[in-house]
């Protein structure tokens, strides 16, 4: 059902040539211009290090040249982005993965090479940093939903699967990590009961916002800025994701609407998560625009 709201695809391009990494260029290039998912490479491939990990501040939040294995998932959602999550590059993104895991065989947040380099003062590093679901589901859900079979997954699919299974209080973070990994697991019945489940925790727990116009009544998760609320849109990127069924017609369609309304007048969409150095949000709101964009045209949103 077509919305109410519209948003402009052209202001949003001259937004992303003014203020977007060569990375986010290239990329919106490639995604609404029929540019080449070689230059996309190209650009990608300048944050990557020897060690078969990505650095380089490629997530904005954390600073420095180091690996992190929120910096490779990030590169690893770009390789999806492009057709190209396969081959010798995404092996040794494995292999990287295989070496940074903890004893579980899964993924921590940060890594205590960050010490020393700035970071966001929300992201701790600590010396022995545990395995999360917010750093391992999205990688976990991605590869096997790219059909990308290597002995890692292993583990961390069982430390993943166990993860959302234990998820009883939550925050949305955390949910979109459990949905990525439901998304792109094999075992699709299995997924299917998981989500369900977590889309009944999503209501009771009032972690979406299900009337834009009611926004201010509905509670922001601790530690999360003020006003960063997640909406239906946020859990259900595409029509295909398994989230698309804890929403009426209706609550999406209302979601849709307020994103493309959020297009501000330079033709970014804002940054909602705690800004904490002027370079990080310039960084990041080309992020945020590439993800709004996707998000409308995926749900047949035409632009202006």
């Amino acid at each position: 059902m077509a919305g109410t709201g519209a948003h402009s695809l052209a202001r949003a391009e001259q937004f992303i040539w003014l203020t977007a990494r060569v990375l986010e260029q290239r990329r919106f290039a490639h995604l609404f211009l029929d540019g080449s998912a070689d230059a996309v490479e190209t650009a990608l491939a300048a944050y990557l290090n020897e060690d078969g990990g990505y650095g380089h501040a490629l997530e904005p939040d954390l600073r420095g040249p180091v690996s992190q294995p929120t910096h490779t998932a990030h590169a690893l959602s770009v390789l999806d982005s492009i057709g190209r999550c396969a081959g010798p590059r995404v092996e040794g993104v494995c292999r990287y993965l295989t070496g940074v895991s903890t004893k579980e065989g899964a993924l921590p947040a940060v890594l205590p090479s960050q010490r020393g380099y700035p970071a966001a003062p929300f992201v701790p590093v600590v010396d022995d940093p545990p395995a999360e679901l917010l750093a391992t589901g999205p990688v976990v859900g991605l590869l096997h939903r790219n059909r990308v079979w290597h002995a890692w997954l292993f583990r961390a699919t069982d430390f993943c699967w166990a993860a959302v299974d234990a998820l009883e209080r939550s925050h949305p973070y955390e949910i979109e990590a459990a949905l990525a990994f439901l998304d792109g697991v094999p075992d699709r019945a299995r997924a299917e009961a998981a989500a369900d489940r977590l889309g009944q925790l999503v209501r009771e727990q009032r972690l979406v916002v299900l009337d834009p116009r009611r926004r201010a009544e509905y509670p922001v998760a601790p530690g999360y800025a003020p006003g960063e609320h997640h909406f239906p849109y946020d859990y259900a990127r595409t029509p295909g994701s398994l989230a698309r069924r804890w929403f009426s017609e209706n609550e999406l369609d209302g979601s849709l609407d307020r994103l493309e309304a959020e297009q501000c007048p330079d033709g970014g969409w804002p940054v909602t998560w705690r800004q904490w150095a002027p370079g990080t949000e310039l960084e990041g709101r080309p992020l945020v625009t590439l993800r709004a964009l996707r998000t409308l045209r995926a749900y047949g949103r035409r632009p202006r």
